[in-house]
């Protein structure tokens, strides 16, 4: 089974909310997943993005692959906090 890292779309029209989750490749984009990691909120003036760094190394680990726009997400918050510290 190949399990992909990857966002999953919530929220109201012209309000959309993320939800990080880890799926297994086959399924749709909003379709069932194996667990919540975390969530994305792009629209307020300060991005609000939450994940469980833990759990994200765990399935890293175990060989699942992260989409594109989350690595460049991930990457962003590690730059962030880097800068911050």
């Amino acid at each position: 089974m190949a399990v992909k890292i990857r966002m999953k779309r919530f929220g109201s029209k012209n309000r959309p909310q993320w939800r990080i989750v880890v799926s297994d490749a086959k399924m749709p984009r909003d379709g069932r997943f194996i667990e919540e990691i975390g969530h994305y909120d792009a629209l307020p003036k300060e991005d609000i993005f939450v994940v469980k760094q833990d759990r994200l190394d765990y399935w890293v680990k175990k060989g699942a692959q992260m989409s594109v726009a989350l690595r460049s997400l991930v990457r962003r918050q590690k730059k962030k906090a880097k800068k911050s510290a």
